[in-house]
């Protein structure tokens, strides 16, 4: 008896201590976002996130003090950070992951998911006007395509007529025209729309174009409608995104602080699709390697579980809109092996 009542008693013992463990305490978290967005619209729109991973986190089993929130100069900037161990975690394009994780620097622990669009032609002309204007649909999607528009310009306008008569547009018009792309890293911004350019015009190359520009896609919109450039690339349903301030005036902003861009007839109608790309895997929640407190097993499996709830919230939906992500999928590296392929093309 006196046996069997120490061993109840060692056995509470062991119960009570696992029941009163406490929660791994760390000091601080970084996350950055790419500057896909203005960095002011993405750091209003993600203002209640560190409350929200605090709270998840610690249900997760880790008493985190502060999460910080910062918006890369670049998207370059984001990965090299990550690579250093000076961003802990990042949301990277499918693009840029393809070149930081090449060494394995970074790690991917999540797909976004977004709402399917609408429209999934590959014919150009389905997109343009009014009465073809983008909407979202209830499909989650893993993958989302680029547009090439043609600005409102006279050059842009002879472009938008040859795309919506189904007419081949030529590599000398093309060449003709001043070009607003993102960094040579971004999908959307640069690696696809290369590859249209590769497929449909016998190999040649944005680096081919002879007037480039290199912009964010707030200012490229800004430069299409100001009429300063000819051709813009962007994301499928960029241009819901910028409807609202394009006919906003110049001294006004959207809801969400974009600037007024001062048109006067529908995005619909003045910014037309030329080309669309193939399908782009959808952007990444990546980890830096380079810290062992944040690329452990352990760790990476609780913020899978924080980040997934948060945005099955009503609240985490609303922030995480400012990316155009609906949901989170964990995702393997093995996932990024088409963007490594796509990559090695463009380079």
């Amino acid at each position: 008896m006196k046996r069997f009542v120490a061993l109840l008693l060692a056995a509470l013992l062991i119960l009570g201590c696992t029941a009163m463990a406490e929660n791994i305490h760390m000091d601080k978290l970084t996350f950055e976002f790419v500057p896909s967005k203005d960095a002011d619209v993405i750091i209003t729109g993600t203002q209640n996130l560190p409350e929200l991973v605090k709270a998840e986190m610690a249900n997760q089993g880790y008493d985190i003090d502060e999460v910080d929130i910062t918006v890369g100069t670049s998207y370059e900037a984001t990965g090299e950070a990550m690579c250093a161990g000076a961003i802990d975690v990042g949301w990277l394009p499918g693009g840029t992951y393809a070149i930081y994780s090449q060494d394995k620097e970074v790690d991917v622990i999540l797909t976004a998911t977004r709402d399917g669009l609408s429209n999934d032609s590959t014919d150009p002309a389905t997109w343009n006007g009014e009465a073809n204007k983008t909407l979202p649909t209830d499909e989650q999607v893993t993958f989302y395509r680029s547009l090439i528009y043609a600005a409102p310009t006279e050059k842009g306008k002879a472009l938008a007529a040859k795309a919506n008569a189904g007419e081949a547009i030529t590599w000398d018009e093309l060449n003709d025209c001043i070009w607003a792309v993102g960094n040579t890293s971004s999908s959307a911004g640069y690696i696809y729309p290369t590859m249209w350019l590769m497929e449909n015009y016998d190999g040649k190359k944005v680096s081919d174009l002879a007037n480039v520009v290199t912009l964010g896609y707030a200012d490229a919109f800004a430069q299409a409608a100001a009429e300063q450039v000819d051709i813009i690339v962007c994301y499928a349903d960029g241009r819901r995104d910028y409807e609202a301030a394009w006919n906003l005036p110049t001294d006004q902003q959207d809801e969400t602080g974009k600037a007024g861009m001062g048109r006067e007839d529908s995005i619909w109608n003045e910014l037309n699709v030329i080309g669309v790309t193939e399908g782009i895997y959808n952007d990444t929640v990546a980890v830096t390697t380079a810290n062992p407190d944040i690329y452990n097993p352990e760790f990476i499996a609780a913020l899978q579980t924080a980040l997934i709830n948060i945005i099955n919230t009503p609240e985490g939906q609303e922030i995480f809109s400012v990316y155009s992500h609906t949901g989170y999928a964990i995702a393997t590296d093995a996932d990024y092996d088409g963007a490594r392929a796509a990559l090695s093309v463009v380079q």
